[in-house]
């Protein structure tokens, strides 16, 4: 990706490069360590634990985040943070369901 000094992106764009990459998830824009994707799981989110600390921002759709054992129940403009390394997941959620993931920081987390 290349470097840029400023740079927002619509919900609709992202959900449109997402459509396009066909994935689960694409990656819209990185600088150091920060990385900002977009994230739509089909049925099932077969994510496994990350390297670096990450932060969600759900978009659209409900459901149950169950991170560390505790199961919690999201709405769009929740924000989850999960620290790297710790098991996560979404379950029980919605058709419409996509979430902003924001990734920081150096491997193993800060």
């Amino acid at each position: 990706m290349s470097k840029v000094d400023s740079r927002t992106w619509t919900t609709a764009e992202a959900g449109a490069a997402l459509a396009k990459s066909g994935a689960d998830y694409v990656t819209l824009f990185s600088q150091g360590t920060l990385e900002i994707e977009i994230y739509r799981p089909v049925g099932v989110d077969r994510q496994q634990p990350h390297g670096k600390d990450e932060l969600y921002v759900v978009i659209a759709g409900t459901g149950t985040f169950v991170h560390a054992g505790k199961s919690t129940p999201f709405q769009p403009g929740d924000t989850l943070f999960v620290r790297a390394g710790v098991p996560h997941r979404f379950e029980d959620f919605s058709a419409d369901f996509a979430t902003w993931v924001f990734f920081w920081g150096p491997e193993g987390g800060e």
